[in-house]
């Protein structure tokens, strides 16, 4: 059925929800793993605390320990399992993008990725990560709850 999964993670609780199901349905598939991640590029002017206490080599490099951190979380349940999978962490401003982006460059057949259950105005202000790559993918999008 399906080969290649991607399998997106932000770190999250939400997130750690759909990888347990993600490596649960990889393994009764006997599908491969792409786990990944988005980290988001440092920049001088901007909003957010830790860019603006560190230099722009430690902002790279604390996402860099925090990004493996995520995908170490999906190596080892998918090890515990055994799930083939490899791990890509991508920088980027636009997390749907590079999930699909990175799904099509990996060759992967479905994706599947938490929804935070955002509703409302607020689900609409925010946006929705999960709901742009359902409206933007080509490939198959599972979205676990």
């Amino acid at each position: 059925m399906y080969k290649r999964i991607l399998l997106p993670t932000d770190g999250s609780e939400a997130s750690r929800r759909a990888i347990d199901a993600g490596v649960e349905f990889a393994r009764e598939s006997g599908a491969e793993l792409v786990a990944m991640t988005a980290t988001t590029p440092f920049r001088a002017i901007t909003a957010d605390a830790e860019m603006l206490e560190l230099t722009a080599e430690q902002y790279e490099a604390s996402s860099r320990q925090h990004a493996q951190r995520r995908l170490d979380e999906v190596a080892d349940l998918a090890r515990d399992a055994g799930v083939p999978y490899t791990a890509v962490q991508v920088v980027s401003d636009d997390p749907d993008e590079a999930i699909i982006a990175t799904a099509r460059e990996r060759m992967c057949d479905l994706i599947i990725m938490a929804s935070h259950g955002r509703r409302g105005i607020k689900g609409l202000l925010l946006g929705s990560i999960t709901q742009k790559v359902l409206v933007h993918s080509a490939i198959p999008v599972l979205v676990h709850r």
